[in-house]
């Protein structure tokens, strides 16, 4: 067995500043928009993908393994948003189990009407209080985990479970 390697004093503060910024930044981006459009991050992340799709449609098992959610909780996600009259279901005809999710024009009016009051609000929360190297470091940082996360989740994905399949939590921009 390996004896464990603890984190040292710069890379734990660095942990916990990440952990407690995301959390506190997602939040704070949460309540602006749910107060300002009446969505929230994870309406406005499942808006965002499917305008961005061909046809304003994804795969209901595509969208939620681009927003990262569970495919039960994408399903709830969507029944809300099937009510609002932002989505609608449509079936897939090559595949009787498979269903599309597919923004609505009322869908699509409220994501243009929020977004300019959520890039302000991303600007003011984040972007206002870096300087425009801090900006760029950040963009090579994540870019440098993502690729990486990216390459484990799959990796992770791919490889047997012992008591199911973990699904990953929603993580909404």
């Amino acid at each position: 067995m390996t004896t464990p390697r603890w984190l040292n004093d710069i890379e734990m503060r660095a942990w916990r500043g990440l952990m407690t910024t995301d959390r506190l930044l997602f939040e704070q981006l949460g309540r602006e928009l749910n107060r300002e459009s009446g969505l929230s991050m994870a309406d406005y992340e499942v808006m965002v993908r499917l305008s961005e799709a061909d046809g304003r449609r994804l795969r209901m098992s595509d969208l939620a393994a681009a927003a990262l959610s569970s495919k039960s909780r994408l399903s709830h996600q969507i029944t809300r948003m099937e009510e609002a009259g932002w989505v609608r279901r449509e079936s897939c005809p090559s595949d009787r189990r498979g269903a599309f999710a597919v923004l609505t024009d009322a869908g699509y009016a409220a994501l243009v009407d929020a977004a300019p009051g959520h890039v302000e609000s991303v600007r003011r929360n984040l972007f206002d209080h870096l300087t425009d190297e801090q900006v760029r470091q950040l963009a090579e940082i994540t870019g440098v985990l993502r690729a990486r996360l990216e390459e484990a989740v799959e990796t992770d994905y791919a490889a047997p479970r012992r008591g199911g399949v973990v699904e990953a939590e929603s993580g909404a921009y």
